[in-house]
């Protein structure tokens, strides 16, 4: 319901709660599963969507995820989650006060990059994006974003498949979810409405603090 209405939010919500319910469950389900809703936001806010943007995010995207694994074999997780959560919030912050950042090409590939990184490395890809779009109309950030990730999840899908990781376990695990992913997204779409009105950009600094602050948390516990 909630990257229904916000346009991210799905991996901050539900990843941790289903790592403590079965491990499994994460990561190869919720990409399925992500890659679903993706699709579905994407389709409901059809003609909205910057596709241009999208080209760009997901070009810087791609050497973010190389940069990603390297951060990963090279730092130890926990610092990492901190560098990420703290710059996140230091974006967040900035943005509050003065920064107005726009979905210009060099902008998009930078939060591709950074998205890429922070996605691989730490499960929660969407704030770098999301922040270069605050302050787009309420539907084409839904659906830039609903593209954005449907692409993205598509394509790590593809790269786990051919290391062997998606099997028959996670299309069953990735089946269970789908219902209470289809009940969130159809309560998402009256509840829309909500945030239409000049209030998406709380919503999505809001999301994107959350995420940024459960990096740091996670690296200081």
């Amino acid at each position: 319901m909630v990257q229904g209405v916000v346009g991210l939010g799905l991996n901050l919500v539900a990843a941790p709660l289903l790592v403590l319910l079965d491990p499994a469950l994460v990561p190869v389900p919720m990409l399925l599963v992500a890659a679903l809703l993706s699709g579905l936001t994407m389709i409901r806010e059809r003609g909205h969507a910057d596709w241009r943007g999208v080209g760009w995010a997901l070009a810087g995207r791609t050497p973010g995820t190389a940069i990603g694994v390297l951060a990963v074999v090279a730092l130890p997780e926990r610092w990492f989650g901190l560098v990420v959560g703290l710059s996140v919030l230091v974006c967040v912050g900035l943005s509050v006060i003065a920064w107005r950042p726009r979905p210009t090409p060099r902008s998009l590939l930078v939060a591709g990059l950074a998205s890429g990184v922070t996605g691989t490395a730490a499960s929660i890809g969407g704030p770098p994006v999301a922040i270069v779009y605050q302050h787009s109309d309420a539907p084409q950030v839904r659906a830039t974003l609903g593209a954005y990730f449907a692409i993205g999840s598509v394509v790590s899908l593809g790269a786990l498949a051919l290391a062997g990781e998606v099997g028959g376990a996670e299309l069953v695990a990735a089946a269970w979810l789908a219902p209470f992913l289809l009940g969130g997204y159809l309560v998402s779409g009256p509840a829309r409405k909500l945030l239409d009105a000049n209030r998406l950009r709380p919503a999505l600094l809001t999301v994107s603090a959350g995420g940024a602050l459960l990096l740091v948390v996670r690296a200081l516990v």
